[in-house]
């Protein structure tokens, strides 16, 4: 997709009604690869219609299974025919979770050999924890060539501890274990909740998987998984909190439907200490920014439970215009500040110092073209344009498609002044 492909987006419209959030990219993508594992068919609801999700069930197709939607959001694969342990899929280049497809293949094929990722560039993301759990359990791993190359004569259950909280490493780690011989333990497991859905949709296949979503995991292996079942995804935590960023940013009144309360604390409380209302229910949150300019507030990105880094580039423009001095200090990508400089365009007053953005608030943004270098930082464009004045126009599409669904539709249902075009 070129830098012609457009949204215009004309500012100084609050965002008001009711919208539905969509299924969890993170967790979608590790289940897709997952569920090669699973012989007979699987039906996956709550599926997002985005770019890496068709892209990794193409590749699903390719090495054997047969893939059908059958309803706007849902999904039947069955992976009984996968007949080969290569992705040679060169489109998986262009996502980081591709290699979920390893862990998932050499569980079941005893080996596997799958594109090398890719996916947005903001920071280093090395895989030395993926090999490191392989190895663990017994295989030989290899990085040339542009691929991950894993082989093993069999694997067998061990103790894996991790020296940082890998949520890819934490998941390729339950995959590959899943259908190993005895019991294999990860300590320091990440905790985010698409390790748990993962882990949930396995189980529901037949898995033995205790833990998910503690810092220890207990996997038993068994001989086989099996479908004939129907797993939902769980909502996406991430797509919700950019719209909670966005209600607020536009001092509008939003309520969101599929969402799961517990999952969006981190970002709630944050927003009350703003000067925002927040109200939880059982399965929706509504957001009310009534409130003349939000208060500043100093962050810190955590692995969950604690602030997410994939809402950093979002709240930080919406700290672009809070009253008083802000700062953003990130804990899990330290360079993840890609979007600083867009932000400037329109008028934001941020400083990088270290692993810290110290944002000064501005009466208000002014719009301007900006060219966003990757996911999270696109849809941060796209709250600053909603909240600007005069217009914005935002480039690089193809990172927005590959990780909200549908979100300018979305946002037009709010009432945004928005459009896409060339």
């Amino acid at each position: 997709m070129s830098t012609e492909d457009r949204i215009v987006v004309k500012g100084g419209k609050k965002l008001e009604g009711d919208v539905t959030v969509g299924g969890s990219k993170n967790a979608a993508v590790a289940i897709i690869c997952a569920s090669a594992m699973v012989k007979g068919k699987v039906f996956l609801e709550n599926v997002p219609r985005i770019t890496d999700i068709l892209i990794l069930l193409e590749t699903l197709k390719q090495i054997g299974a047969s893939v059908q939607w059958t309803g706007d959001k849902t999904v039947e694969v069955d992976a009984t025919g996968v007949n080969s342990p290569i992705c040679d899929n060169p489109d998986l280049s262009t996502l980081r979770g591709s290699y979920y497809f390893v862990g998932s293949l050499l569980g079941r094929f005893r080996q596997a050999k799958v594109v090398f990722p890719g996916g947005c560039n903001f920071a280093p993301r090395p895989i030395d924890q993926h090999v490191y759990a392989f190895e663990t359990l017994g295989a030989s791993v290899e990085t040339t060539g542009g691929y991950i190359t894993a082989k093993a004569k069999k694997l067998v259950g061990n103790s894996i501890y991790f020296d940082n909280y890998s949520v890819g490493a934490t998941i390729n780690s339950i995959l590959t274990a899943t259908l190993a011989e005895g019991t294999t333990t990860i300590e320091n497991a990440n905790r985010e909740p698409h390790v748990v859905d993962v882990a949930n949709f396995l189980n529901m296949m037949g898995a033995d998987i205790k833990g998910a979503g503690t810092n220890a995991i207990r996997i038993r292996g068994v001989k086989e998984l099996s479908g004939g079942r129907s797993y939902s995804i769980c909502p996406d935590m991430i797509e919700a909190g950019t719209l909670m960023i966005a209600a607020t940013a536009t001092k509008g009144t939003v309520t969101l439907h599929n969402v799961m309360p517990e999952h969006m604390d981190a970002l709630s409380m944050k927003l009350t200490e703003m000067g925002v209302t927040v109200e939880a229910m059982d399965d929706s949150i509504t957001v009310k920014a009534n409130v003349k300019r939000v208060k500043n507030t100093n962050i810190k990105t955590m692995p969950y439970p604690g602030f997410p880094t994939d809402l950093h580039p979002q709240f930080a423009t919406l700290l672009s215009v809070a009253d008083g001095e802000s700062r953003i200090t990130e804990g899990v990508f330290p360079t993840r500040f890609q979007y600083v400089e867009q932000l400037q365009k329109l008028g934001a007053n941020i400083q990088l110092s270290g692993e810290s953005a110290i944002i000064k608030g501005v009466p208000k943004l002014i719009g301007a073209p900006v060219l966003p270098t990757d996911l999270r930082a696109a849809a941060a464009m796209v709250i600053a344009g909603l909240m600007a004045e005069g217009q914005t126009t935002i480039y690089n599409l193809e990172y927005l498609d590959r990780g909200y669904e549908d979100f300018i539709k979305k946002l037009q249902s709010l009432k945004a002044v928005i459009e896409r075009g060339k």
